[in-house]
Formats: structure tokens, sequence, C-alpha cells
């Protein structure tokens, strides 16, 4: 696995689980992955010598980000190393206008957009759409970076030029009304098989995920079933090896609109390692083994995943120590930790917490009561201090 996050750190559990070995390429022996795993390449995804030896005697070369680029993936592939997903399903992953060109093709739904090659096309574009503009870069952001939610026209130039100096690829979007955000998550084998989660509402702050609610509550069966459908059918047309996150728009009219693609584990799918009968990272591995994939029915009506986000200053009380008050509290938070150190706003780890299994998706308050658990759980390790007040001193 090429990268060595903590997506690759979650992966490396599935595969013991499956008698595998799984080899990462990480920048750094103190990467999350590299940390774990006994088979570590240390180089760049950048550097064609360490992705040969990442390579090397493996059955499957697959990822944790999509920054590798795609040139070298097909050298690999020309050298008979099975890259999967292959790289000419994975550029729809790392640049979007690759991506939103080729889904226009396919007449998926998508929000109306434009390439900018000078900064006049901005205003050419605010007219034709008469409303918010979106500032995007072809290649690179993540996790809200290279994406501005402009709040006006001028805005909207300024970054425009900033981009285009920089000598950025850059597109325009809409800004879409909405209702909230959904991902479908997909798994595709080589053999063609495929399968599909519950789609899950994502909870947004600062362009970073902080929540997932799976099942997403209130979702019309038919725009379920058209996101599952139209998750499965993307991965197909695409050549997609491996798990596939088609991030979502609800709109406010009820309808769908393709955001994002991610071919590799997700943040949207963390979920699935307490929630589901199969979590991503197996189905993963299975999917780019070659393996009949897992099933991915519920383990209860509701799971709730909370990001563990770093505090704006971490609390003097050592992890170990919250992880202690967390669990005498709440014995049913499932805890996956990065081995990251902790700093302003970045992934730490996330907390899964499973509704009872009496409960019913269709209950507000029942939903409401496992979020509120799982968020109180993230905000504990992160903060070291209680969402509803409580000491755990007693005091």
């Amino acid at each position: 696995m090429v990268g060595g996050g903590q997506l690759a750190r979650m992966t490396h559990q599935a595969a013991v689980a499956l008698g595998q070995t799984l080899r990462v390429l990480a920048a750094s022996p103190d990467d999350p992955a590299a940390q774990v795993t006994p088979d570590v390449v240390i180089g760049s995804h950048t550097d064609a010598d360490a992705l040969a030896r990442a390579a090397a005697g493996a059955s499957a070369l697959t990822f944790d980000h999509e920054h590798v680029p795609t040139d070298l993936l097909q050298a690999l592939v020309d050298r008979g190393v099975n890259v999967a997903p292959p790289p000419h399903a994975l550029v729809h992953a790392q640049d979007k206008l690759v991506m939103r060109r080729r889904l226009e093709a396919l007449g998926a739904p998508i929000p109306r957009y434009v390439e900018v090659t000078a900064p006049t096309d901005v205003d050419a574009f605010a007219a034709q759409i008469d409303g918010p503009i979106v500032v995007k870069t072809a290649r690179g952001g993540y996790d809200g970076r290279g994406v501005t939610l402009a709040k006006d026209l001028a805005e909207a130039r300024a970054v425009t030029e900033r981009y285009l100096a920089d000598g950025t690829a850059v597109l325009l979007e809409e800004r879409v009304d909405m209702r909230r955000e959904l991902s479908a998550l997909v798994a595709r084998s080589p053999f063609g098989q495929g399968a599909a989660w519950p789609v899950v509402q994502t909870v947004q702050r600062d362009g970073i995920c902080v929540e997932v609610i799976a099942p997403a509550p209130d979702l019309d069966p038919e725009l379920g079933a058209e996101a599952e459908q139209l998750g499965l059918r993307l991965a197909g047309e695409l050549g997609v090896v491996g798990v596939l996150a088609v991030e979502l728009f609800e709109t406010a009219d009820g309808k769908l609109l393709v955001n994002e693609l991610a071919m590799r584990p997700h943040n949207s799918g963390h979920w699935t390692m307490n929630g589901a009968v199969t979590s991503q990272f197996e189905q993963h591995l299975r999917a780019v083994l070659d393996y009949p994939l897992g099933a991915t029915g519920l383990i209860a009506p509701v799971t709730v995943m909370a990001n563990v986000l770093g505090a704006p200053q971490a609390p003097e009380m050592s992890m170990d120590e919250r992880l202690h008050h967390l669990f005498a509290r709440l014995p049913e938070a499932s805890v996956h930790l990065y081995g990251k150190s902790e700093r302003p706003g970045r992934k730490i780890g996330h907390v899964n917490v499973l509704g009872a299994a009496s409960g019913s998706l269709e209950d507000a308050d029942y939903v409401a009561e496992v979020r509120e658990r799982a968020t109180r759980a993230a905000h504990w390790l992160s903060h070291g201090e209680w969402t509803d007040g409580w000491d755990e001193h007693g005091r």
C-alpha cells in the first residue's frame, strides 16, 4: 500500500485477519502504518525507485491516498505489476477536471462547472449560473484545502487569479443549494463483483468530515437506492478495483449531485469497522486480491462515527488517562487511534458508537442520542473535557 497514514494502518489490521502481509511505502518510520506493520519501505510516492521497491514481489499495489503520478503507475503496470485501482481509473480521483468531464460524458448528475484559463472566465461563469461560486484546484485538494466557497464575485476572482499565477489548474462550480452531504461507499473486484454499503450522511465542519451517521436518517428509499446504484455504475464504468467513495450532495429539491470521488478506504466508511458485517478495510483487500466480496449488512440500526480532531491546545491529561475515563463512562464506545501526535484540527482517531438493537432509524430521538454519545466521546478524547459538564473526578 502506497502511503503510511491511518488508512494504511487500519488496512494492516484487516490484512492480519486475512493472513496477509501488508507492506507500506511510508515517508517516515513515524507514519501511522509504519509504526505497526513489520514490512516498511521508506521513500516518496513520487520516486519511481521507491515505488518499485514497494511493489517488488507483491500480489497487488494499492493506495491510502490518490497522489501517486499516474505515469509512474503506468510504468509499473507495463512491467507486470498489479496496480489496483489501475492508473486509468485513479486519475478520476486525482484530477477534478478529468473527473467532471468523464462523469458528464457518462450522464452522471454533477454541479455546473467550467475550466478556468483566465480571470475573465469567472465573470462569464457567474453570469451563466447567477449564483454563488466555488473555486477549486483541479489537483491536490483534500479536507477543505484547494476549495474556496467564495463569498462574492471579487473573492472568486482574487482566488482564481492567485491559483492561475501559481500555475495551478482551476475549475469553478456552482455552489449547490443542498439539504446535506451523503456518501455512497461501494467496492468492486477485478472479476466485476460489486458490493454497496447503505448510504450515509456526512457532517462537515471547515471542510473536514467530523461525523458520519450510518445509514443516513430520513433518506427516501428510492434516493438511497439511486445513490447505491450510481456508485456501483461508476465503479464499473471507471474500472475501479477496491473501495470507491462517491461523495454526494442531496439537493434542497431532493436530487443527487456527485461532489468528489475517492478510490481507497474513506473517512465516510470508518463506521464499517464496528457497524457493518465487513469493514471497508477488509473489503478493499478482498477486492484488490480478487476474493469474493463480503456482506455489507448493518450490525445495528444506526452507527455513528465521530472523528477525534486535535484541540486548539492539547490537554495536559495524557491520552492514556483520557481513555481510562472514556471507557469507564462509555464502555460501549469503540476507539480507533492512529498513533499521531496531537495538533489543532489534525485527525488523530475516531470513535464508533452503535445504537441499541431495539432502536429504529426512523426514531429521531434515538438517532440523536447515539450521535450525542459519539460526539461527546470524540470531544473528550480531543479536548479532555465533557460536553455535558460531567466531572470525571466527581468534584
